[in-house]
């Protein structure tokens, strides 16, 4: 199946048929996603993978439409930075002159640049920038996964307060931004034969 016979099947599942996805698979789905392109190189965002049973148990109430949730085989949820700390700028240069083995001294001027850059930003506007990356994340999940021929749904209709509560994550330096579901799509899903519809390419595409 080539991308866009994956891209032409793909729709986002309403629902799933319980079975799970194979760990290579997973792993190929989650290594595009640690392989996405990010602004600065700072992928300010984590990803939480969610596969047991009980945690999806857990998440179901935090869902305005559980049905994803409780029939997928894992749910992803990225979760973006709302500030961007000194240490985890250090920790990045870090990481950066141990797997290139690069004199930190070389990297000063890309580090000084980094920095005059966050410093110039308001912690809206570091945020704002942070779930922009956290999206081309869930673009590049989807993509994947559909190339794999596994299913998907991204979602966003959720009680914020509730996932982060059960995921405990820190709500003054972190937010959860979107959350993807995957699995295999239920023959009891209508939706799977409805005909994909986008506009024509007169009105979506223009050439200058």
């Amino acid at each position: 199946m080539n991308y866009l016979e994956a891209l032409s099947r793909r729709y986002s599942v309403k629902k799933f048929n319980h079975q799970i996805i194979p760990q290579e698979t997973l792993h190929n789905i989650l290594e595009s996603g640690k392989l996405s392109a990010s602004s600065l190189g700072l992928q300010p965002y984590k990803i939480v993978v969610v596969e047991s049973e009980e945690m999806k148990q857990k998440l179901i109430p935090a869902f305005y439409n559980p049905s994803q949730i409780s029939t997928c085989s894992h749910l992803i949820v990225i979760i973006s930075k709302k500030v961007i700390e000194e240490n985890y700028i250090r920790g990045y240069f870090n990481h950066i002159s141990e797997v290139r083995n690069t004199p930190m001294e070389t990297l000063d001027p890309f580090r000084n640049s980094i920095n005059q850059h966050i410093n110039q930003k308001t912690h809206d506007e570091i945020f704002n920038w942070a779930e922009k990356q956290s999206y081309i994340v869930l673009a590049n999940l989807m993509y994947a996964a559909a190339i794999e021929n596994i299913d998907s749904c991204p979602m966003e209709g959720f009680r914020q307060d509730l996932i982060e509560e059960i995921l405990n994550t820190d709500p003054e330096t972190e937010k959860v931004t979107v959350t993807l579901a995957l699995g295999y799509r239920s023959e009891e899903d209508h939706f799977q034969h409805m005909k994909k519809v986008r506009k024509p390419n007169e009105k979506l595409f223009k050439f200058i």
